[in-house]
């Protein structure tokens, strides 16, 4: 329960920084490349030149590293899980150390089980270093800027990136009654953690059923205060600040495109 105090997804750090100051369709699109990218090099130093890079946009992010690692705990165990199966019952080649029937490890399978690890930390070391310097409604109204073009099919953008930015707004709302539940649970002498599988599992109702009744009602207080705004969704609505992208932002893009394109040619 301690990652809780700690879990950082939907939080924004703000600092006087040059990532702050990008305009967020260009971290956006950046973010994006950079995951498709992961997944598109080899098993070689190209992961070195990924992670150098990721520690430059934290270096010009000027938050601390701890937030970064922080962010890492939620998917701790994923991570070993992908670890595990990899080594164990990756692909087979190269020279084989040992094998008892379906299991086996190999010089490949240990390869794989290193580097899928690492796709997967340095995923949500992007995605943290996105979410950590911009603000929900930049996100909000980026991604609405770039599904832009999908009005001409009838698609409701607007109402698409409301959704979304609510969904994370409520993210840290959500985080921070369970820990008020957990500890009105724990003071009535509720004990989380002990026991079997069964028993964990049942010592999660106390906590899941208030959840969801102050999540629902939340739900319903917000949409009570949205129409009584008279919100219609994006007709005749217009926004209080507008971002443009300036010279930063193309040089930025261009930095990330020619430092992937170098990883890809020559490693």
């Amino acid at each position: 329960m301690e990652v809780l105090k700690t879990f950082p997804l939907g939080q924004y750090i703000p600092a006087d920084s040059l990532l702050h100051k990008l305009d967020a369709k260009a971290k956006i699109l950046a973010s994006f490349w950079l995951i498709v990218f992961i997944f598109l090099i080899k098993l070689n130093l190209s992961y070195l030149f990924v992670f150098l890079l990721i520690l430059l946009g934290i270096l010009f992010s000027s938050l601390p590293f701890k937030y970064f690692v922080r962010s890492l705990k939620p998917v701790y165990f994923l991570v070993l899980f992908t670890f595990i199966i990899h080594f164990f019952f990756g692909e087979e080649g190269g020279k084989v150390f040992w094998r008892f029937g379906i299991i086996h490890i190999t010089e490949l399978g240990i390869k794989m089980a290193f580097f899928m690890s690492l796709r997967l930390v340095f995923i949500v070391m992007i995605t943290s270093l996105l979410t950590l310097t911009t603000s929900v409604l930049e996100l909000a109204q980026a991604l609405e800027d770039l599904l832009n073009p999908l009005k001409y099919f009838k698609f409701p953008v607007h109402e698409f990136s409301m959704m979304m930015t609510i969904a994370i707004r409520f993210v840290p709302t959500l985080l921070d009654e369970t820990d008020k539940i957990i500890k009105a649970q724990k003071a009535r002498g509720a004990e989380f953690g002990r026991g079997n599988l069964i028993n964990q599992a049942k010592s999660l109702l106390p906590i899941v059923i208030p959840l969801f009744i102050n999540a629902f009602r939340r739900a319903n207080e917000l949409a009570e205060a949205m129409e009584s705004r008279c919100y219609r969704g994006a007709e005749g609505r217009t926004r209080y600040r507008r971002t443009y992208w300036t010279s930063k932002e193309t040089l930025f893009i261009t930095f990330i495109g020619i430092y992937t394109a170098i990883i890809i040619m020559f490693l």
